[in-house]
């Protein structure tokens, strides 16, 4: 196979490599600095403001999209770039290497995975409603899949469910590391449930849109993972009791959600890898950068005991 970096997807990573020194890097620190004061759990801090969205932060989203460096993943030469997997990789890597550039170009998970999902399986109406305001950054979404009662990387073994009565669709169960319930603009929600418990393994389950503000879903609690919660994004856990929608809320129609979910994770996790290939680099160049600039005992610590083993090691 041919990997190959095309010519559009060099022009696009030069550009990016310079937003992102020019405009990203400077206000980094602060955004950091941000993050953790608020990850501290300071009680004279409430949560609108733990999990606002800085003013700075929009700004470059802002100048993003008037640089046309927005929505780099999705495969559409109208609706983004229009990139290969192939092409769109090292653009991924390249916003790995800081926490918040994926989210200034629109293109951060869990959100990328959800208008790829729309995108190939949603009806007219769906788009209209939910992916052309993710696709202009008004709203952001969450995936609420993994359940805590069972081992849900197997969605064979899922409890919640998505039962259609009538034209309804009534979901009930509860879910946990959704990431992305906790932000500010988190309008929907899409949720994967089991619809017929007697059909083909491949073919009980469903993928339903859900209003934020549907009665009958609620917030239980943000999860800490490390220390920290990930603001403004987050991960939480979920209730869904008796929430009711009309059944066109249902993508593709019930039985469809575990081929949803395979189309959704093939993309997603080339852009997950990519994106910790590039934070991996950028890592392993502070620690060379690092191992050349400190000495101790009149020399360069990279030149102590085996440090320059464990660079190797970890190359």
């Amino acid at each position: 196979m041919d990997f190959a970096q095309s010519e559009r997807s060099r022009d696009y990573l030069e550009r990016l490599r310079a937003f992102i020194a020019d405009e990203v890097t400077p206000v980094e620190q602060q955004l950091r600095a941000a993050r953790r004061t608020a990850g501290e759990g300071r009680r004279d801090i409430d949560a609108a403001e733990r999990w606002a969205v800085s003013p700075e932060f929009r700004e470059l989203q802002r100048k993003a999209r008037a640089e046309g460096l927005w929505n780099l993943f999705l495969p559409d030469a109208e609706l983004g770039a229009g990139l290969s997997n192939v092409d769109y990789a090292p653009l991924a890597e390249e916003m790995g290497r800081s926490p918040f550039a994926s989210a200034v170009f629109n293109c951060d998970a869990p959100d990328t995975g959800n208008m790829e999902v729309l995108y190939h399986y949603g009806s007219a109406a769906q788009k209209e409603k939910w992916l052309r305001p993710l696709l202009d950054g008004e709203i952001r979404s969450a995936f609420c899949m993994t359940e805590p009662e069972v081992a849900s990387s197997d969605a064979t073994n899922m409890a919640a469910t998505a039962v259609v009565e009538g034209d309804e669709i009534v979901l009930n169960g509860r879910k946990w590391w959704s990431t992305g319930v906790g932000h500010p603009d988190c309008k929907v929600l899409i949720f994967m449930g089991l619809t017929d418990p007697e059909a083909h393994k491949y073919q009980r389950h469903s993928m339903v849109l859900v209003p934020f503000d549907t009665p009958g879903v609620k917030v239980e609690r943000m999860l800490p993972t490390m220390g920290f919660f990930d603001e403004p994004s987050g991960h939480g856990e979920v209730s869904f009791t008796d929430v009711r929608l009309p059944l066109d809320a249902v993508i593709a129609g019930p039985g469809r959600g575990f081929e949803i979910a395979q189309g959704r994770l093939g993309p997603g996790r080339i852009h997950h890898c990519m994106r910790l290939v590039g934070l991996a680099e950028h890592t392993l160049e502070l620690a060379c950068r690092r191992g050349l600039e400190r000495t101790a005992f009149g020399k360069p610590i990279i030149n102590l005991g085996g440090n320059r083993e464990r660079i190797a090691d970890a190359r």
